[in-house]
Order: C-alpha cells, then sequence, then structure tokens
C-alpha cells in the first residue's frame, strides 16, 4: 500500500514552490551539533492514550528506539484540538530531542477553529515525515437502536438536536465528518468531544453515547472484538481491512475523508538531524512487519521526504481554512 495514490497525492503550483525552498533550507549549512541523540527523546502524543496518534507514536517510538540506541519516551498532551501538546513542541529547544506526532487535527483544522493559537502550522515547525494516511470509521454500540447510516440519519430527524456522536475532540478531522454528516443530510446532531479517541471509544463501549466517528486504525481492534459495530467508511473506497464496511458514499452520503499523522520537530531543528529522523522512520515503515501491521489497521504510508512533507501540510492548512469556515464550526 506504499506511495498508494488517491486525494492526498495531488501536485500544486504551490506545493512545488514549497518542495523548492523547503529543498533549498535543508541544503543550508548548519553549526556544529555534537553528538545526536544525546539522551532521551521526548515524542509528545496531542490525544489522549488509546486513539490512533497514539498508537502510530508509539510503533514508530518504538522503532526508534532501536534504531537511535536512546529511549524514545511518549507524553501524551491532549487538549484543545490536539493543540495544547503541538504548541508545546512548537516552543521546545529545537535539539532534536523533541518531537511530536502531527497530525490533521492539529497542523490542518485546528489552527482555523481556535483564536489565538500559540503557532504557525508551516512556520513553527520542521516537519519530517509522514507516517501513515487512513479512513475515519462510523462506529455505534451493538445496543443502540441505530445500526446503520441511514437508520441514524433517519433518528435524527425524528430527534432534532438530541441524537449525539462522540469524537476525539473539537477540531479533530472526524468532528468534521460529524458536521459535514450533519450539513448533507439536514440534521442536528450534538457533538460530544473528548480528549482522545481512547476515552471517546470507552464511553461509546459502555453505551454511555451510541456513536462515534474515529480514525480506522484506533477502531479496529475494537470493531473485530465486536465490542462496537461499523457502519460506514469515509474513504473513496471500502477499507482492504474490513471489506464488509460499506462507504458513506455506498450508504447515500457524499462524505470522503482521510486523516493522517507525521512527526515533526520545533523549527529550527537542525537539518542533518531532521535528514537522520526522516530516513530512520522511512526505514521503519518499510519493515514487512511494520507496513503489515499498518495495513492490517487500515492504513497506508507515504515513502516522502520532509520537503514534501512540509508542502503537504501547507496544502492541508490552505485547503481546510476556507472548508472549517465554511462550515460554520465552532469550539464549545
Amino acid at each position: 500500500m506504499r506511495n498508494g495514490g488517491g486525494p492526498l497525492q495531488r501536485v500544486t503550483l504551490a506545493r512545488r514552490s514549497l518542495l523548492a525552498a523547503s529543498g533549498a533550507a535543508l541544503a543550508l549549512p548548519t553549526r556544529a551539533q555534537g553528538t545526536w541523540p544525546n539522551g532521551p527523546i521526548r515524542f509528545v502524543v496531542p490525544f489522549a492514550p488509546g486513539g490512533t496518534t497514539d498508537i502510530m507514536a508509539r510503533r514508530v517510538g518504538e522503532r526508534l528506539q532501536a534504531r537511535l540506541g536512546v529511549p524514545v519516551v511518549p507524553e501524551n498532551r491532549p487538549g484543545a484540538g490536539a493543540t495544547v501538546g503541538s504548541a508545546a513542541v512548537a516552543q521546545a529547544a529545537p535539539d532534536g530531542q523533541t518531537i511530536v506526532m502531527s497530525n490533521i487535527a492539529s497542523h490542518a483544522i485546528s489552527p482555523s477553529l481556535y483564536r489565538n493559537l500559540r503557532y504557525d502550522p508551516v512556520r513553527d515547525f520542521a516537519h519530517i515525515a509522514m507516517v501513515t494516511v487512513n479512513p475515519s470509521v462510523m462506529v455505534a454500540n451493538p445496543r443502540f437502536e441505530a445500526q446503520s447510516l441511514q437508520a441514524y440519519i433517519a433518528l435524527a430527524k425524528r430527534n432534532p438536536g438530541r441524537v449525539d456522536y462522540a469524537t476525539s475532540g473539537a477540531g479533530s478531522s472526524n468532528h468534521m465528518i460529524g458536521v459535514r454528516l450533519s450539513l448533507a443530510a439536514g440534521i442536528e446532531i450534538n457533538h460530544i468531544p473528548y480528549r482522545g479517541a481512547g476515552p471517546a471509544m470507552t464511553d461509546v463501549i459502555a453505551g454511555v453515547v451510541g456513536v462515534m466517528f474515529d480514525s480506522l486504525p484506533s477502531a479496529a481492534s475494537h470493531i473485530r472484538a465486536g465490542s462496537v459495530n461499523a457502519l460506514a467508511v469515509s474513504g473513496a473506497q471500502r477499507s482492504p481491512a474490513f471489506p464488509q464496511v460499506p462507504t458513506f458514499r455506498e450508504a447515500g452520503v457524499d462524505i470522503v475523508s482521510y486523516s493522517w499523522f507525521g512527526v515533526s520537530a520545533p523549527a529550527g531543528t537542525p537539518a542533518p538531524i531532521v535528514e537522520r529522523l526522516n530516513r530512520e522512520i522511512r526505514a521503519s515503515l518499510a519493515e514487512p512487519a511494520v507496513a503489515q501491521r499498518l495495513e492490517e489497521l487500515g492504513g497506508s504510508t507515504r515513502d516522502w521526504s520532509p520537503a514534501e512533507f512540509t508542502a503537504f501540510v501547507a496544502e492541508e492548512f490552505a485547503t481546510w481554512a476556507p472548508a472549517v469556515r465554511a462550515s460554520g464550526a465552532t469550539v464549545q
């Protein structure tokens, strides 16, 4: 599934310009850095444990630890649409000892939802490598009365404003799927934001909330265990990992959406460190066991350079900013 096509592979003039600029920046000489890494690497995860961001960070961290020979320590710092942990990294020393699992929420959607954000999603980071791209999935507690997307829409139409859906937090791509569903289906549904996909899934399994939108990797084990039922996936095609689950389009709603997860560091991190991390991450993702596990979770990798990933983040932010404004979505 490496180097897959699809909407995330589009190339624009702006992107090509950014690629050239980023490549030139990486070629600039840097001051002598001494030995790196020179101690544990802090890997900030801007969501609570248990969600896709956390799962991917821990898998990448394990492989980096093995390859670099120093501890790579996950640190969950959830809050405010993944902006709390991301802001902390943007303000950290650019010495290669602090990285973050950047994602569509922290670097494409939340910057347009939150006022007075303490970082620029492009300028304040050295974007190192893309890790995975994956669709989202709508899941329901098996005892919830609506066990299909159309049944959920019908329930919401009968009970405007009284039917809930959970997500990993305000500003997440899954929050935007809920917004898009309400607009496309002409329904009023109530968003219940959590501080991560793990806590949200716990409440869905317990029946506290009937439905949630989640990234497929974090929901995969719960679907396979029968703890929740998968109603629809947000990809353009059915997921090879769950071929029995229809797409939103097949279920009658024109929604196609993908989440993405990468690794970034504070702006100013020396180019040799960025390049080394990029090489090690790409090599880790190419390992058969890692690649197979990502595919089982419904994700696919992108074998990109730092310049390509930087250009992609800039393009995603430019794409989502007007979409968020047009949706009228606000943070509660």
